[in-house]
């Protein structure tokens, strides 16, 4: 998989440099065990890449689960490798079951079980995973910026916010001379295209690089889940619910242009969602290392003009 290595991006106003594609971390030690999701990500780092996101309430939803399982396999894997300061991880608040929103007593609480489970001094990015109007924004934005202040975290990041809140979060950072966000996770993709109907406006306005997550809408544009197949996958009935006549449409373009390339129409899609603007690196995730195969290729993929503007119109 070295062959797709490719230049690192700017992350919004940050001094960080990420590798086109984000490793999603959600499925790790829920439907990826331990080993298999090392192995994910030995090969993510062979392939590049450098972001490893994830949450500290990942997977608290599934059977026997209590929150902090992709962390604590992040962490293990770091601790066996030795390879913290070849990569970059970003964790969120306000999801596990035990730190559920973002009063300043619970994001000084779960950043401190974070960095434990991750096995590390500091995180890279650390975002507010979802907006927790009960508590002042002055009140967390200040308790996330007095994390950057002790060096257990580098940069801030805002997950799941309204436009108008992020103008909010600004106006509370500029008016405290607080550590300012630097990055946006929006739910974005080729099916999902809300974000372009004001998040990009203040990714642009405020310089947040962005990293969409479902980048695949759940598995639907990697093209494996249509009309005449069948799969046990947890997410297939989920993926299936694109399957209209729009995605129909969409996904008949994505098969054009992924044999012209000869590549996985999970590479394309991913391609036009990084080229779309302020998107950096976009986020997906992999159960096997086979999956990630796609996912890697897709860094190295540049869809032309007219490539992206039939995808964009398929999908309007």
């Amino acid at each position: 998989m070295t062959d797709t290595i490719t230049s690192p991006v700017a992350l919004g106003s940050s001094d960080l440099r990420v590798f086109p594609i984000t490793l999603g971390g959600n499925v790790f030690r829920w439907t990826a065990g331990e080993a298999e999701s090392h192995s994910v990500l030995d090969a993510f780092v062979a392939g590049g890449g450098n972001l490893i996101d994830t949450a500290d309430g990942y997977s608290h939803w599934a059977p026997g689960h209590t929150g902090g399982e992709s962390e604590t396999v992040i962490g293990s894997w770091l601790s066996g490798r030795g390879t913290r300061d070849d990569v970059l991880i970003a964790t969120k608040v306000s999801t596990h079951p035990a730190f559920s929103g973002l009063a300043p007593e619970t994001i000084r609480a779960a950043a401190e079980a974070s960095l434990a489970r991750l096995q590390t001094d500091h995180i890279d990015l650390y975002y507010a995973h979802f907006d927790d109007p009960s508590v002042p924004l002055a009140d967390s934005v200040g308790a996330l910026s007095e994390l950057v202040d002790a060096g257990k975290v580098r940069y801030l990041a805002i997950s799941n916010y309204t436009p108008e809140r992020i103008d909010e979060w600004f106006q509370v950072t500029t008016d405290n001379s607080l550590h300012p966000a630097v990055a946006l996770q929006p739910h974005y993709n080729l099916v999902e295209r809300d974000f372009e109907h004001g998040l990009r406006d203040r990714a642009e306005r405020y310089g947040l690089g962005v990293l969409p997550y479902f980048s695949l809408a759940k598995g639907f544009l990697t093209g494996k889940y249509r009309s005449d197949t069948t799969s046990d996958s947890p997410r297939a009935s989920q993926a299936r619910e694109y399957l209209d006549q729009r995605g129909t449409r969409v996904l008949a373009v994505l098969d054009s242009i992924a044999a012209t390339h000869d590549v996985e129409v999970a590479s394309v899609s991913l391609a036009w969602l990084r080229q779309q603007p302020t998107v950096v690196a976009p986020i997906a995730s992999a159960r096997t290392v086979d999956q990630l195969t796609a996912l890697l290729s897709s860094a190295a993929l540049t869809l032309s003009g007219d490539e992206l503007t039939a995808l964009t119109a398929a999908s309007a």
